[in-house]
């Protein structure tokens, strides 16, 4: 049962770990002269922020009878058909707000704060972005969903979920790795990445949320037609 959990939450993991406003954010907050503590900072934020909303939501799923004596419970894949909804409707307003070919999208105004923010207030930013932000609450609901109907044992699906929060830490994760790790030549590494991940915002949000939400779909009619 725990690696059936397990393997429900990894596309969902790796969806919340390619967020690139959330990577753009570290790799600001490391060229800042409180990197050193703002970026692990940011990473204790998200990692309780995220296991906190996956907890709530699990809890939640758990209480709501998401297994039967014969499976999934059908409000779980009317709920995955509900996410994946949400999540086309997520692609296609990101697809339309790209900008131009060649042009990096307009930064969250807040983001220009950034030199001036303390341990505490890069916790805070790390944990809002990895609980609240629209496209992490909605994965991280499906995900919870799925460890749910699974039916595993309270330690499996607790296993399950940590899998998930740690996998979904890897896209900020890595970032602040590398600071600490490569030196100098991380400063470039960390600069391009800065770079190319402004440029294609919202051309990786829109395949990410289609393709989840492709298989949100295409899993809770599944569900529903046995």
């Amino acid at each position: 049962m725990t690696g059936e959990a397990i393997g429900q939450v990894l596309s969902f993991a790796v969806g919340v770990a390619i967020s690139p406003i959330p990577i753009i954010a570290v790799v600001l907050m490391l060229a800042t002269p409180r990197g050193r503590s703002n970026g692990p900072a940011f990473i204790a934020g998200w990692l309780i922020g995220l296991s906190v909303v996956g907890t709530i939501v699990l809890l939640a799923s758990s209480g709501a009878d998401a297994t039967t004596d014969t499976g999934p419970a059908t409000w779980t894949e009317w709920l995955k058909i509900g996410l994946g909804v949400l999540l086309a409707l997520v692609a296609v307003k990101q697809w339309r707000g790209r900008p131009a070919a060649g042009a990096e999208a307009e930064l969250p105004k807040w983001m220009a704060t950034i030199d001036g923010f303390s341990p505490g207030k890069s916790a805070g930013a790390g944990a809002l972005l990895a609980g609240v932000n629209p496209k992490n609450l909605l994965l991280t609901a499906g995900a919870a969903a799925a460890i749910a109907q699974t039916g595993a044992s309270s330690g499996s699906q607790a296993a399950a979920l940590a899998v998930f929060v740690i996998i979904g830490t890897l896209g900020p994760g890595i970032p602040v790795a590398i600071y600490f790790t490569m030196g100098e030549k991380g400063t470039v590494v960390l600069a391009r990445l800065k770079t190319w991940m402004g440029i294609h915002n919202a051309a990786i949000m829109t395949v990410l949320c289609a393709v989840i939400a492709a298989k949100l779909l295409g899993d809770g009619i599944s569900g529903l037609s046995v």
